[in-house]
């Protein structure tokens, strides 16, 4: 009955840590997006976006990782033979890079803060990519195992990664250019 209390709260664990890790980053896009608006707004901004995003590391992204690691722990120590699977070392090693990135966002978090981050809103949209590729190649060893078709599942993962850098890139195309007409807009003399 354990296993399933630990597998349970591991799945919830995970859901909460992909939320913050998502939306943690997407703060970043606004904070730094902050900087090109006009003062009072700017500084408003700023302080606001601090704020989101201490609570949302603190409060919400930091718990879910600890509540999925501790699970993990728990499930392990119901069936400690699953060790020796070599799935199993292979989604550990890319749990381990999720909590590098995750401690990674805390750091860029404490930059912002301090008004020493150089990244841009651009920047933060692709970082912002990475909790994706980790959460679909993470669940894909976790549901398949040993058996993980790696042709099918390698040409998906990079079909995944281009899609999502291609849909990065046209969005910003598609800001910059709708940036650029309300400019034009603006610069042009008003007929009265």
């Amino acid at each position: 009955m354990a296993y399933y209390w630990y597998k349970a709260f591991h799945l919830i664990g995970v859901v909460v840590w992909f939320a913050g890790l998502f939306y943690l980053v997407r703060l970043f896009v606004y904070h730094a997006e902050a900087a090109q608006e006009p003062e009072p707004a700017q500084s408003i901004l700023k302080k606001q976006y601090e704020i989101m995003e201490k609570r949302l590391y603190n409060i919400i992204t930091t718990p879910g990782m600890i509540l999925t690691v501790a699970m993990a722990i728990g499930l392990i120590s119901t069936e400690p033979e699953i060790l020796k699977s070599g799935w199993l070392h292979f989604k550990l090693a890319f749990v381990a890079l999720l909590v590098g990135y995750h401690h990674y966002c805390g750091r860029i978090m404490k930059k912002l803060a301090k008004d020493e981050c150089q990244w841009t809103g651009q920047q933060f949209r692709a970082l912002n990519e990475a909790p994706t590729v980790f959460l679909v190649v993470i669940v894909l060893l976790a549901v398949f195992k040993n058996s993980l078709p790696l042709d099918l599942t390698t040409w998906l993962i990079v079909a995944l990664v281009i899609a999502m850098v291609a849909g990065i890139q046209l969005y910003a195309k598609k800001r910059r250019k709708d940036k650029e007409k309300l400019a034009q807009v603006d610069r042009e003399p008003k007929l009265t």
